[in-house]
């Protein structure tokens, strides 16, 4: 993993909050990751995801608890291992995902959780009591593990359409963006994550001598779709997200607006793994998406933002994005499917 890959120094700060006494503990355990303690004072900083892979590591030890703490029931250390043997013999990802959902479900008290498919669309929904809702890094941690465990067993990256949570927006929500998806939505009825059920007919053909290598590296290769944020990439998405669609520049105006060629522009986009065109349509997903979940605009009018020349086209492309039709994308969103 590049050293490029860095974590903020507010989810450090989260991982401490119920692992770690504070004072003299907290600064023993940074200084044995790597992580200078005075980074903590610093909510702008930023450490390499290697280091924070090192802190999980280190405190999943020390406490014998792969959660950091946060269930009354511990995961206990190599609760991972065993979470990836079950779903490993499983012979599609659909079936992967339910036995290590049951399996985390068992372990965990207050986060007990199911996979539901509505058609085209797929849900992991947990299934939580009434009581308050957890911190927003509980549910991260566990999506962080559910998601890059799938991802694994499928051997590629699992888009996220969409992320529900119960509980408020926290201060900070930017590697959370980053890492699953841009549209997290916070004080929502249930904590869910959406994404296309064509995912789930994946096989999963892992060996064990694959498995060794996974856990070796773990968690540092959950971490690693973690991406720098000043990165060209996604400097050239903010913007994006910024400028209506009929005001994003071609190829040629961007170089110019970058000081650079167009070659160069295409050269540092690929050393990223990235195209200009990958970035438009990313930028017009996340943005479809939030649109969707707001029934007052219509189909025809998120076809116009973001555009396209009719409503048939938006159709066309949001079906290659996300395996799902407009429509039944937004009556899941709102909780209108059967």
């Amino acid at each position: 993993m590049a050293e490029k890959d860095t974590i903020s120094i507010q989810l450090v700060r989260e991982a401490l909050l119920q692992s770690c006494a504070p004072g003299a503990a907290t600064e023993e355990v940074l200084h044995k990751v790597g992580i200078d303690p005075g980074l903590l004072k610093n909510l702008t900083a930023r450490v390499p995801a290697t280091a924070y892979a090192r802190l999980w590591r280190l405190l999943a030890r020390r406490r014998d608890d792969e959660f950091f703490g946060m269930d009354p029931r511990q995961l206990k250390s190599g609760s991972l291992a065993f979470l990836c043997r079950c779903a490993m013999a499983q012979p599609t990802l659909a079936a992967g995902l339910t036995s290590g959902l049951g399996f985390l479900s068992l372990m965990l008290e207050h986060m007990p959780a199911q996979l539901v498919r509505q058609q085209s669309l797929a849900e992991i929904v947990l299934l939580e009591d009434e009581r308050d809702p957890r911190r927003a890094f509980t549910y991260f941690t566990y999506w962080m593990i559910v998601h890059g465990v799938a991802c694994w067993l499928a051997g590629r990256r699992i888009p996220i359409l969409a992320v529900e949570l119960r509980c408020a927006e926290p201060d900070f929500c930017d590697d959370y963006q980053v890492m699953f998806s841009q549209n997290l939505r916070f004080d929502r009825p249930r904590t869910r994550m959406i994404f296309s059920a064509d995912c789930l007919d994946l096989p999963i053909k892992r060996s064990a001598e694959e498995l060794k290598r996974f856990l070796a590296h773990a968690p540092a290769n959950i971490l690693v779709k973690y991406r720098d944020p000043q990165s060209l990439a996604s400097r050239i998405k903010h913007d994006l997200r910024h400028l209506p669609a009929e005001r994003w520049p071609e190829t040629e105006a961007l170089a110019q607006q970058l000081c650079m060629s167009a070659s160069t522009l295409r050269r540092r986009l690929s050393e990223e793994g990235q195209t200009y065109q990958g970035l438009k349509d990313s930028v017009r997903k996340e943005l479809a998406i939030i649109w969707l979940a707001e029934p007052a605009i219509s189909f025809a009018e998120i076809a116009m933002r973001l555009g396209f020349a009719d409503v048939s086209s938006f159709y066309k492309a949001f079906r290659k994005w996300s395996g799902s039709n407009p429509g039944h994308y937004r009556s899941l969103i709102l909780n209108e499917a059967d």
